[in-house]
């Protein structure tokens, strides 16, 4: 039997260890790019700087606010301020917050170079292997070489990311899909979710509370980039045929060979804007959801993709979407502002005015009825390996209060 070569100080550290899990442990799948140890190394560092600026550096800018930076405000103005924009621009001359905001940008674009520099090297390669796992199945990838992409993806490369999820650099493109899969374990601060699965499975977890004899036969997810949060719902419904549609063919190739390679057969990745499903007949789909989807969307798309929704949607279908909580009164404003960040330093312009919207007001102009809103939240901690965390579905919307935590919400209604 093998004994360990530590002392016991080290042992105790090793045991007690809370960071983030080393990248080898994520999962890996036919699609997944090829690493070097420094490469994979690279990432590990950058994730834990992640963690470093989340459980450091940002509780160090509230201390700051506090005794400093608010105080000067009051003496300044003879009043505490008014909202969360008058908190970001006092903000703006803090040391601390110019720290944080500084290392935390750098630490993006890091890590979006660094997924970059894996995969760009083997483009080709990854384009090969994509058009070797798709090949003859006509169904699974289906693209729009006319599709128009919308402004409001063509003006912002999101998260920093060269390219965004549309452009392409060779024929075939995988690399932004590639990069998106490869670096969001950084994102994350990598969590231990060795599948990126954890929204799509606390989603699938939540439609069987909500009703355990619910069986769609055919879903609709909207905006799935590589169908991260599509995987598990196919597999929680694996009778279900489902349409997973985004406006990119380089992360829809990635998306469609990954989930053949792990298994999954019941996908059909298909490019389209969500604003205009006229290619689906009225009341075609049982169940219909976005995963992260509508804080990246405009408002003329937003109110689009409900009207969609609503038409698409049999009597007696669901639909559910998850994304960033709202603020209300209850989140203090300094918190508003801190939440803010990504809306002006991360690529993420409809960030902050997103959070501004009740949900359910477009849900109810598109035809859903108040009586049928039901909400859940944490969404996070409803993934299948927590089968012991109970889920808590409450009726109507989403009460203030629940917007004190930064979880993601899922929100939904039945036609």
């Amino acid at each position: 039997m093998a004994t360990s070569t530590l002392s016991n100080s080290d042992q105790a550290k090793l045991d007690s260890y809370s960071g983030p899990p080393d990248y080898r442990t994520q999962g890996h799948h036919g699609m997944t790019p090829h690493m070097t140890h420094d490469e994979i190394e690279r990432f590990n560092y950058l994730t834990h700087v992640t963690r470093f600026i989340g459980g450091h550096l940002r509780p160090a800018v509230s201390r700051s606010y506090e005794a400093e930076v608010e105080p000067a405000f009051v003496k300044k103005n003879g009043r505490k301020p008014a909202n969360r924009h008058e908190v970001r621009k006092a903000l703006l001359d803090d040391a601390t917050f110019k720290n944080y905001s500084a290392l935390r940008r750098a630490n993006m674009e890091q890590r979006q170079q660094a997924g970059l520099s894996v995969v760009l090297r083997q483009g080709e390669e990854l384009a090969e292997r994509a058009a070797a796992i798709i090949a003859g199945d006509e169904k699974l990838l289906q693209l729009d070489p006319a599709l128009e992409i919308p402004r409001y993806v063509t003006d912002v490369h999101h998260h920093c990311m060269p390219g965004s999820f549309y452009e392409e650099r060779i024929e075939g493109d995988v690399t932004n899909g590639a990069n998106y899969d490869s670096g969001f374990f950084v994102t994350i601060g990598g969590a231990r979710d060795p599948w990126l699965t954890g929204n799509g499975e606390g989603l699938a977890r939540t439609i069987k509370a909500l009703d355990p004899d619910f069986k769609p036969r055919r879903i609709l997810d909207i905006g799935v980039t590589i169908g991260h949060g599509t995987v598990p719902l196919a597999r929680a419904f694996p009778e279900a045929e489902v349409i997973a549609i985004d406006i990119g063919a380089p992360v829809l190739r990635y998306g469609a060979a990954r989930a053949k390679s792990m298994g999954v057969d019941n996908i059909q990745f298909v490019q389209a804007d969500g604003a205009d499903l006229s290619r689906y007949e009225d009341e075609s789909f049982d169940l219909i959801v976005s995963i992260i989807l509508m804080h990246e969307i405009s408002f003329p798309t937003l109110r689009a993709i409900h009207a969609e929704t609503y038409r698409l949607l049999r009597p007696g279908g669901i639909v559910a979407h998850i994304d960033i909580s709202r603020y209300t009164g209850e989140v203090p404003l300094h918190e508003q502002a801190m939440r803010d960040w990504d809306a002006f330093y991360n690529n993420e312009p409809f960030w902050t005015t997103f959070r501004d919207l009740d949900v359910f007001d477009y849900m109810q102009v598109a035809g859903f009825s108040e009586e049928s809103f039901f909400h859940s939240a944490p969404v996070y901690n409803h993934r299948a390996d927590r089968e012991d965390t109970p889920i808590v579905i409450g009726k109507g919307r989403i009460p203030a209060e629940a917007s004190i935590r930064p979880d993601k919400h899922l929100w939904g209604a039945r036609k």
